[in-house]
């Protein structure tokens, strides 16, 4: 999405799906005027869906929290579910390029639920893969064939054209899983994950709550020493420092798409005491809110710990 047609922030919690039964929006973008560079008004934005960008055509910029990258013709990224990031023309010259939004959880099947905790997404963006683009040339042309390939069958809508783009997603996943060398795609263990899924959907709908362990027990019928402990060596944290994780990405997103008070903010992620909503907030960015909203306005960056 080009920056420049937004000066305020978007929030995109809402994408209308082109076809509802394949939870995805794929099309493209051109931009030929001679505007470019970082516009005065770059907002952030964000969305519940897993987001590719692949240029065709020109040279584009994009930031998230973590890094600025500029994209030429072949090239593309990854943005993960609800993951901050903001985009502009790079060059003078004429712009093309695919926008693919999909839901990814929605495309496993039984047969594929054990690789679904792989790409969830609970402690990490799926941003985190860019690597394999960036040190694979193979894998970045062959992802970059296959989002070609799902904005081709969209537009001709062909007979099995919903069979065609489902095979080329499951080929998407199955690429960023093997090229995966860093190991970031952390496969479940008998169905462990599956296990906790109700515990990690209600922390989600709850966070502006107060989340009792022992609600999360009866939830699972699970004891409360048991629970924590297996929480722990399924998620590689306790549940404490989960939520309050949760709690801070949420925190990031509402700080750079709202317009809400440092308080108002606290309140909406469950962290009434500003003592302590200031001092996990600096735990996981090392810097305080208010400097972070300021510092990723002016396009530097807090770096996580």
């Amino acid at each position: 999405m080009p920056a420049e047609t937004h000066p305020d922030p978007v929030r995109e919690e809402i994408v209308n799906y082109q076809n509802p039964l394949l939870f995805l929006k794929i099309w493209e973008i051109q931009s030929h005027g001679a505007t470019f560079g970082i516009p005065e008004h770059w907002p952030w934005h964000y969305h519940r869906e897993v987001e590719f960008l692949a240029v065709t055509e020109g040279s584009i910029g994009f930031q998230t929290k973590r890094e600025y990258g500029t994209l030429e013709r072949g090239d593309l990224v990854l943005f993960g579910s609800s993951q901050l990031h903001r985009v502009h023309k790079a060059h003078a010259s004429g712009l093309t390029f695919i926008v693919f939004q999909i839901d990814l959880l929605q495309h496993f099947e039984p047969g594929s639920m054990p690789y679904l905790n792989a790409f969830a997404e609970l402690t990490e963006p799926l941003g985190k893969l860019n690597y394999i683009f960036r040190e694979q040339p193979a894998a970045r042309e062959e992802a970059f064939s296959l989002i070609l390939d799902i904005y081709r069958e969209t537009q001709q809508r062909e007979r099995g054209y919903e069979l065609a783009i489902s095979a080329a997603i499951k080929r998407l996943l199955l690429l960023l899983l093997r090229r995966d060398t860093k190991g970031y795609l952390q496969v479940s263990r008998d169905n462990d994950m599956i296990r906790l899924r109700p515990a990690i959907d209600y922390i989600e709908l709850h966070l502006h709550e107060k989340i009792a362990v022992d609600d999360i027990c009866r939830l699972l019928n699970l004891s409360y020493h048991y629970f924590i402990r297996h929480f722990h060596q399924v998620m590689g944290m306790s549940f404490v420092d989960y939520v309050n994780y949760k709690r801070i990405k949420k925190a990031e997103r509402m700080l750079l798409t709202r317009d809400m008070s440092m308080t108002e903010i606290g309140l909406a992620v469950g962290i009434p005491s500003m003592g302590q909503f200031y001092k996990l907030f600096k735990r996981h960015n090392r810097c305080a809110p208010s400097e972070f909203r300021e510092r990723m306005k002016q396009d530097f960056f807090c770096h996580e710990s």
